[in-house]
């Protein structure tokens, strides 16, 4: 395993069956509390829309609830879908965050709406062709963080002259490419979307030029984990995430629900193997199954950091989960146990 490689963070806010949006938000910050004590570098936040199982839509607002719930581990957005905002109001909501959390705040930029069509359509009103305007909106963001100029008229206050790191996200080439031409730091999502992982990160290397952010090439990639102290355990665990991504395939979306038995009946074969392939880089298993199958992700990959998700049901079993990945590929010895804090 790459020494040294940071890990990271990507909670989705999972919104769990016959509870609540506001529980999920005491969940995330208990979870990014335990990642502080364990070691993680980042916590990141994903935008989504009109998802029952997503809470975390309004991105920047949790964003400040877990910066101001904790105290050194770097908090941002993985991402926020830049289509579905104006830059400047994006430059102002990260620039609002930066100024109550000084060196603490990440923006990662998606070019999809995280959601359907129709509710982009209620977003943004209009939908134009992200190909041509996405980059436009990036170049339009960094501007607004660069310093003031005398008589500049549109101006992000707070915002103008402020060091927020940008990230681009894809799950394809096209952010790949375009992060290495504008020399920012890449995250690939191979956790839901592994097909053009190596393809995506080859190009990005490949077309990476320094900039003022970034002197060399800086790769990310997201990989689910679902870690337990026996890989039964581990494997009913890993049920649920199999039943939401059934649910959203088939256009019913829902809340994150407990795990099952047994998946028998839950699928056809077709949907069975969908899922499997959307899902395969993922490490279901006890410690040393985790420990080798992260271990084989960064030797395959060259990544600079790893972006470990896991919507796991039970809290506690969520916890102890990214224990053990702290435990085993971090090489770090936990000052904490998981242990619920609502």
């Amino acid at each position: 395993m790459k020494p040294q490689i940071p890990f990271s963070i990507l909670d989705l806010a999972p919104i769990l069956k016959d509870s609540t949006a506001a529980q999920a938000f005491r969940n995330t910050l208990d979870l990014a509390r335990h990642a502080e004590k364990l070691g993680y570098k980042r916590y990141w936040l994903a935008e989504h829309h009109s998802m029952p199982g997503i809470a975390s839509a309004a991105t920047a607002v949790v964003i400040g609830y877990v910066a101001g719930g904790t105290s050194t581990i770097r908090v941002g957005a993985g991402g926020v879908m830049l289509p579905n905002h104006a830059p400047l109001v994006i430059a102002e909501q990260f620039g609002t965050l930066e100024s109550l959390y000084p060196g603490r705040i990440d923006l990662g930029l998606g070019r999809a709406p995280g959601t359907d069509q129709q509710t982009a359509r209620a977003l943004r009103r209009e939908l134009g062709n992200s190909d041509d305007q996405f980059p436009r909106d990036v170049l339009e963001l960094q501007h607004y963080f660069q310093t003031a100029v005398p008589g500049q008229v549109v101006r992000a206050v707070p915002g103008a002259g402020l060091n927020i790191p940008i990230w681009l996200l894809g799950s394809s080439l096209f952010s790949a490419q375009l992060a290495g031409l504008l020399g920012l730091p890449y995250a690939f999502a191979s956790h839901f979307a592994p097909d053009d992982l190596m393809a995506a990160l080859e190009l990005y290397r490949s077309k990476f030029r320094p900039s003022a952010a970034l002197q060399s090439p800086y790769a990310m990639a997201g990989i689910g984990v679902f870690a337990a102290d026996t890989d039964r355990e581990a494997e009913l665990l890993f049920t649920s995430v199999q039943q939401q991504f059934i649910n959203l395939r088939r256009g019913q979306p829902g809340p994150l629900n407990p795990p099952l038995k047994s998946t028998d009946g839950l699928w056809t074969d077709q949907e069975r193997h969908g899922v499997a392939h959307a899902l395969r880089e993922s490490v279901i298993g006890s410690a040393e199954k985790v420990r080798a199958g992260i271990a084989a992700f960064i030797n395959k990959t060259g990544v600079d950091e790893l972006m470990v998700t896991g919507n796991i049901f039970d809290h506690v079993a969520r916890l102890r989960s990214f224990e053990i990945v702290a435990q085993v590929a971090m090489s770090r010895t936990p000052s904490v146990t998981a242990k619920s804090k609502n």
